[in-house]
């Protein structure tokens, strides 16, 4: 069986604190014999990331220095110059785990017809300690009733674990940059029409680093303001998912608040 190309994009904008880690997950997936492709797209950074990416050497397949409009615009970037058959992104303060990508590899053999797939994320802080047990729990629990009606009422999908192929998002389309903070969420929406998704099962296959400079760390008002947007477009103003989403919505928010304000005492 053909060994089918994997592109993973790395956009980054001053990244270099978690660059290495994020960089070596990529690279050191290849010891498994996984056919991978990293580019690594920098939106002009004024920190050492760029040498950081130099250091690499061929193990970096692609690299680009230059302005960018934001992460969704490095991304679309990176998926005009990408080869591969299936396709993600990683940004540059978050990593996969050992052995991710051979897994996807596999999973995505054994299911022809989905556009995605998705598998477990964790989240970490700052020193990789994982953190935020009880939302890791809670977006798992709806992995078992994916469906399209399901990831319109919430985005359980954390994006540094989900992967797309190639035909799905030539049909779909690129990453929205007029978004702000969902853009990921809106192109699985989109994504979803064209063949649904699958989890990936097993152990994690990705780390999401959460800190206070991360966009989840900053806008995620922002963020949940534009999922219930994107997903009342999709599934229709009068319909019981964007009424399901509106309650999300609020609910996470609500949550995030809290945390922040006992955060800040």
């Amino acid at each position: 069986m053909r060994n089918p190309l994997i592109s993973v994009i790395i956009p980054c904008y001053n990244g270099a604190d978690f660059l290495p880690r994020c960089l070596d997950s990529v690279a050191s997936q290849r010891e498994e014999g996984v056919h991978v492709e990293l580019l690594f797209i920098d939106g002009g950074s004024t920190d050492e990331s760029m040498d950081i990416a130099v250091s690499y050497g061929d193990r970096i397949d692609v690299k680009v220095r230059e302005p960018d409009d934001g992460p969704a615009a490095a991304i679309n970037k990176g998926l005009r110059l990408a080869r591969g058959d299936m396709l993600a992104w990683l940004n540059a303060d978050d990593y996969y785990y050992p052995g991710a990508l051979r897994r996807v590899v596999e999973a995505f053999a054994e299911r022809s017809e989905e556009a995605l797939g998705f598998g477990r994320c964790t989240i970490v802080d700052e020193q990789d300690a994982e953190i935020r047990r009880g939302i890791t729990r809670f977006k798992e629990a709806f992995f078992p009733l994916s469906s399209r009606f399901t990831i319109q009422s919430i985005n359980y999908i954390s994006q540094p674990a989900m992967f797309f192929r190639r035909s799905a998002m030539d049909r779909a389309g690129l990453l929205r940059e007029d978004l702000k903070a969902a853009w990921d969420y809106e192109f699985i929406l989109r994504l979803w029409r064209q063949g649904g998704g699958f989890h990936v099962k097993g152990p994690p296959l990705a780390a999401f680093r959460w800190h206070e400079g991360s966009i989840s760390g900053q806008h995620f008002r922002q963020q949940f303001k534009e999922e219930y947007e994107v997903a009342v477009a999709d599934a229709g103003h009068v319909s019981l998912q964007a009424l399901l989403h509106w309650g999300v919505r609020w609910g996470i928010v609500g949550s995030y608040s809290f945390m922040a304000s006992m955060r800040q005492r």
